[in-house]
């Protein structure tokens, strides 16, 4: 299997299928190609969320405001996954998700077609052909050499303490909620109470539907963090917050 995850909307995944039908019998998913574009901190938090209930395959991942540079591409294996993509850290989040060590592989390329469609010229194919090759084999193949120098990204921690909790938001989903680095064990014995959420009281529910509707509310979203939400309604603009904002919870 490869999964396919992109910021290009329509139709430029289409032609990375194409791509990868004319050189594997791979069967394709489409993870999501609606990713913030050029939003590579948002894409990595949502493949977390996502890749790890995949049963074993490659993923290529192409979010790149990098492409057309001479930022490297990198194959990374994660236990018996493997993520192709651009060397800007996106891969590294859901790598660590995937599997307690994982190895990283420069991908060296011929100049592609396109200087500006790496999706299609470079990362589809690498994809099939690791894929053919299969996950453990990743080493063996002409185009990678391991690596150890390569773009890490990590998501920001908060600061925990006896009455608060500090962190940020760190995206916005389509319902407009928004999702905290604060751990949901932090709100735990608040349930069915409230909290103050940068100084103001908000209750704490488990589910949206507990308050009335246009409410306000803090909860623990599936992805097991604090996320501010609005039952029917945009938490982002409710509590006045963005990506990157700050957020302090305290009880």
């Amino acid at each position: 299997m490869i999964t396919l995850a992109s910021d290009f909307g329509s139709p430029y995944p289409a032609a990375m299928k194409g791509v990868i039908c004319q050189r594997s019998d791979a069967r394709i998913e489409d993870i999501a190609h609606d990713f913030p574009r050029q939003d590579v901190r948002t894409a990595a938090f949502w493949l977390t969320q996502t890749l790890p209930y995949f049963p074993p395959a490659v993923h290529c991942v192409v979010v790149d405001p990098g492409v057309g540079t001479g930022r490297d591409a990198v194959v990374v294996r994660a236990g018996d996954h493997a993520l192709v993509g651009p060397d800007n850290g996106v891969l590294l989040p859901v790598a660590r998700e995937l599997a307690d060590e994982f190895e990283a592989f420069t991908w060296a390329y011929d100049d592609p077609a396109s200087t500006t469609f790496h999706g299609r010229d470079v990362f589809a194919p690498a994809a099939a052909t690791v894929h053919d090759a299969g996950v453990d084999a990743v080493e063996s193949l002409d185009a990678t050499a391991p690596t150890t120098e390569f773009v890490d990204l990590r998501f920001p921690d908060p600061t925990v303490t006896d009455d608060r909790a500090v962190g940020e938001v760190l995206v916005v989903d389509d319902f407009g909620n928004a999702v905290t680095n604060i751990p949901g064990d932090a709100v735990t014995d608040a349930v069915g109470g409230s909290v103050l959420v940068n100084g103001e009281s908000v209750p704490v529910r488990q589910a949206y539907a507990t308050l009335d509707h246009g409410q306000r509310l803090v909860t623990v979203g599936s992805h097991g963090n604090v996320e501010l939400a609005v039952n029917r309604g945009r938490g982002d603009d409710a509590f006045g917050v963005g990506v990157g904002d700050s957020v302090t919870v305290a009880w």
